[in-house]
């Protein structure tokens, strides 16, 4: 019930947000991409900073990295950018016991566990964002079109 009306306030914030489709795709990939990197807890300041860089809809990747990044799912990207980080770059380790999921808890934990956290994460950002793009696409473009008189 609790995660059924979180996610009835989040598609009612995505249809209150102003702007074409595609812009707000943008936005939303953006988020997505952020959310999934194990930069907590710099996303919002990560995500303010590349929004105005990139003249991004800030307010839909905010929605985007929430959606992604919320307690329920970091555990799981953690776990797998660790592994895949550590796979990839050949080192060898235990997984670690992640008291915090925060990334001053990660750097307590040294560079055999950051380095790995942060290539994994960046490696996996993209193959969720792009998705994210285009089913934000839809979904905004499915809203605008409900929303035409």
């Amino acid at each position: 019930m609790f995660i059924q009306e979180n996610l009835k306030g989040w598609y009612r914030r995505c249809l209150s947000l102003k702007g074409e489709p595609r812009a707000l795709a943008l936005g939303f990939a953006l988020g997505i991409f952020i959310g999934v990197t194990p930069t907590i807890p710099f996303h919002t300041a990560i995500i303010i900073g590349l929004g105005i860089l990139f003249r991004q809809n800030i307010t839909a990747a905010y929605l985007a990295s929430w959606l992604i990044s919320n307690p329920l799912t970091i555990p799981f990207f953690y776990i797998a950018e660790y592994e895949l980080g550590r796979y990839l770059l050949g080192m060898p380790g235990t997984m670690p016991t992640f008291n915090s999921y925060t990334l001053d808890a990660m750097l307590l934990l040294g560079w055999e566990i950051l380095l790995p956290l942060l290539a994994g994460g960046f490696l996996l950002a993209p193959l969720f964002a792009v998705p994210g793009f285009f089913l934000a696409h839809q979904l905004f473009t499915r809203i605008r079109s409900d929303q035409r008189p």
